[in-house]
C-alpha cells in the first residue's frame, strides 16, 4: 500500500508516541439507501431441518437486493455482517474455519484472509438477475492501533445499489501497525466460473474501480438464489512499525518535462522509467550494512548499468557496478543518525502478459537493517490498446501479474508471497437447496 510507511512515520513523529491511532474512520455495515434505519431486511421461515426448502418474508417479488437476510445459517446469521477475517494458516478447514466478523487481533508479520460474502437475495434465479455487480475493498492508507477494512457490493439495478460492511484489525500490544495488501491474492469462489478452487481477480479490487464478478463469467451478472452466492478473499499482512528508519519509493518517466518523482506515473510499452528508493536513518544510532533491494513486476525490465547511489559521500551520485539491485540486493554502507541515501535505477516497460486496457504495474522497494525490513511501492499505469479490439477488454476482471517480494540477504525480512486460501460455501432457499460445492474457507 502506497504512503503507509512514510505517512505513518510522519504522523507518529509529530505525536511523539508509537501508539497513536491514525486510522481513517470506516463505518460497520450499512448501505446507500438513504434510510436512517438502513435497508429492508428479510427472514427465512418454514425451513425444514436441513434448510433444503424455506420461504422468505416479507416477499421480495421482482426486487433485487444483496445481503439482507438476517438468519442465513451458512454465515452464522445476519448477512449484513458479510465481511470477516481470520489468520491465513494455509489450511482450509471448510465450515470449521473460525471467521472474525467484527474484529480480530493481529500479530506482527502474520498474514490474514479477509472474506466478502455476496448473495443476491431474490429467489427467482435469472428472472431476478443483478446487473453490473462489482466488489471493492477499502484498505487503510495509514498506520494505527485499530484499522478497518471495508468491503462493498455494488449493483446498478439492486435496491439499495450499494451495501457495505467492515472488519476491524487491532494491535496486540498497543503498537501501531499497517496492513500490506498481498498483490495477486484476490480469489473468487462460486459454483460457476469460480468452482473447483476459485478464480483469481484483478488487484483493482482494492481500487475505486473495483472488480466485476458474475456466475458463469466475470460479467457483472448474478442470478437471484442461494446457489449463485459467492465468497471473495484477499490477503493482507500486518506489519508493526519500526520507527528506526523510513523507506519511500517513487518513480518518474524518462523524457517527461516534469522530472518530479511521484507515487505513480502513466507510461506506454517501450517507455523507460526511473525508480527511486529513499532511505533515512531516523534512529539515534549509527547503523552499518544497510541493504537495498527492488522487486520488479513482470512487465518491467531492468536496464543494466543504471543503478546509482546518492548520499553524503556521493552527492552527485556514483554508479553501482554490481547489477544486483533487482536480484540479491546491494549494500549501501553505514549511516549516522538522520543520515539518508537515494538509490535510483531505470527500467523499461515491456509487454509479457498485459491485458487490453489498464494495467497497474506494482514495484516494491525494500530496505533491510539488521533483522528488520521495511518496504514501499510505486505504480506505473499502462493502457494497452495495440492488438486489442476497438473496445478494450475491461481489466477489473482480469488477473494481473503475480508480484512476489522475496528476501533481502542477511536482513531477515518478511516476504510478500502471493499465495492465498479463499472462501466458499453455498445455500439456496424457497425452492432453493443447500449445495455445498464451495469449501467455506
Amino acid at each position: 500500500m502506497k504512503n503507509i510507511i512514510k505517512t505513518a512515520s510522519a504522523v507518529l513523529a509529530v505525536a511523539g508516541i508509537i501508539g497513536v491511532n491514525v486510522a481513517p474512520a470506516v463505518m460497520a455495515w450499512g448501505d446507500n439507501s438513504g434510510n436512517a434505519s438502513g435497508r429492508q431486511t428479510y427472514t427465512l421461515t418454514n425451513c425444514d431441518a436441513n434448510y433444503t426448502t424455506c420461504n422468505i418474508e416479507p416477499t421480495l417479488g421482482d426486487k433485487v437486493t444483496f445481503n439482507s437476510i438476517t438468519n442465513n445459517p451458512e454465515i452464522g446469521g445476519d448477512e449484513r455482517n458479510f465481511v470477516g477475517a481470520r489468520l491465513n494458516t494455509g489450511i482450509n478447514s471448510g465450515k470449521a474455519n473460525k471467521w472474525n466478523a467484527n474484529e480480530i487481533t493481529v500479530e506482527d508479520g502474520k498474514e490474514y484472509l479477509v472474506r466478502l460474502y455476496a448473495h443476491n437475495n431474490n429467489p427467482n434465479g435469472e428472472n431476478g438477475m443483478a446487473k453490473d455487480v462489482t466488489l471493492h475493498f477499502t484498505l487503510p492508507t495509514q498506520a494505527g492501533t485499530e484499522l478497518s477494512v471495508q468491503g462493498s457490493i455494488d449493483s446498478s439495478n439492486a435496491n439499495p445499489t450499494r451495501v457495505y460492511d467492515d472488519v476491524v484489525f487491532k494491535s496486540a500490544d498497543g503498537r501501531a501497525f499497517y496492513l500490506d495488501y498481498i498483490e495477486g491474492s484476490a480469489l473468487y469462489e462460486n459454483n460457476g466460473v469460480g468452482a473447483n478452487g476459485g478464480i483469481k481477480l484483478s488487484d483493482n479490487i482494492i481500487t475505486s474501480n473495483g472488480v466485476k464478478i458474475g456466475y458463469n463469467a466475470l460479467d457483472g451478472n448474478i442470478p437471484g438464489c442461494f446457489k449463485y452466492d459467492s465468497y471473495t478473499t484477499i490477503v493482507v499482512k500486518a506489519v508493526y512499525l519500526d520507527n528506526s528508519y523510513t523507506v519511500e519509493k517513487t518513480v518518474r518517466k524518462i523524457g517527461d518535462s516534469d522530472k518530479t518523482f511521484k507515487d505513480t506515473v502513466d507510461a506506454n510499452v517501450g517507455d523507460t522509467v526511473e525508480y527511486q528508493i529513499h532511505y533515512k536513518n531516523t534512529s539515534t544510532e549509527h547503523v552499518d550494512n544497510v541493504m537495498v533491494k527492488d522487486i520488479l513486476p513482470n512487465n518491467m525490465e531492468y536496464i543494466a548499468g543504471t543503478t546509482k547511489l546518492y548520499n553524503t559521500t556521493n552527492p552527485n551520485g556514483v554508479v553501482v557496478n554490481d547489477d544486483t539491485i533487482t536480484t540479491t540486493g546491494i549494500n549501501i554502507g553505514g549511516y549516522n543518525a538522520n543520515g539518508d541515501a537515494y538509490i535510483r535505477f531505470r527500467a523499461k516497460v515491456v509487454d509479457k502478459n498485459m491485458v487490453c486496457g489498464t494495467n497497474k504495474l506494482v514495484n516494491w522497494g525494500q530496505v533491510g537493517v539488521g533483522k528488520t525490513t521495511l518496504q514501499d511501492n510505486a505504480f506505473v499505469m499502462v493502457n494497452k490498446t495495440e492488438g486489442c479490439n476497438s473496445t478494450p477488454t475491461p481489466t477489473p476482471d482480469q488477473p494481473k501479474e503475480d508480484n512476489k517480494v522475496s528476501e533481502l540477504p542477511t536482513t531477515g525480512p518478511a516476504s510478500i508471497a502471493a499465495g492465498v486460501v479463499g472462501a466458499g460455501s453455498v445455500i439456496t432457499v424457497a425452492g432453493y437447496y443447500i449445495a455445498s460445492r464451495k469449501s467455506l474457507r
